[in-house]
């Protein structure tokens, strides 16, 4: 974890600083501010409409019924990206873009889905405490796994909506 701090905030500043300096020496410093606020504005606006694109698909896959897995992932990208962009420097510019454009949006958020999404704990609600709280009750499995408690009941396929 220490390498990943130290990576974030010692050495991509670092980098962050030296590409604006290169970059204001070849064009200029005035130049080189106007870039990074024209690239901040630009992204805000990109961030705005990749975020009103992935609301509008978060709530078509609630109308559809379907976990929107997706779509909520999408959104969080969109707000790094567009959090990226903001930031100062070329360098987070680069990745923020990356972030906020449909294609290598996608790229990232199957990278993240296989990295990051079997790590993560799902829990289901428990008992009369909510999400495992106080109150919840906890049964242990048996050990062949076929121990499920719950009620069912048969609807006929006729009375559906």
């Amino acid at each position: 974890m220490l390498p990943l701090f130290v990576l974030l905030f010692v050495v991509v500043p670092i980098a962050e600083l030296f590409v604006i300096i290169q970059v204001g020496e070849a064009i200029g410093v005035l130049p080189t501010i106007a870039l990074l606020i024209a690239d901040s504005v630009l992204g805000s606006m990109l961030m705005r409409s990749q975020g009103r694109v992935a609301w509008v698909r978060f709530n078509a896959a609630l109308a559809e019924g379907r976990i929107p897995h997706r779509e909520v992932l999408d959104g969080a990208l969109v707000i790094f990206g567009g959090a990226l962009l903001l930031t100062p420097g070329f360098l987070s510019d680069i990745l923020g873009i990356l972030l906020l454009l449909p294609p290598t949006r996608a790229l990232a958020r199957r990278v993240v889905a296989r990295r990051v999404l079997p790590r993560l704990v799902v829990s289901g609600l428990g008992g009369p405490g909510g999400a495992g709280g106080a109150g919840s009750t906890r049964r242990r499995p048996s050990p062949d796994g076929a121990d499920v408690e719950g009620t069912a009941t048969e609807i006929d396929p006729g009375q559906l909506p």
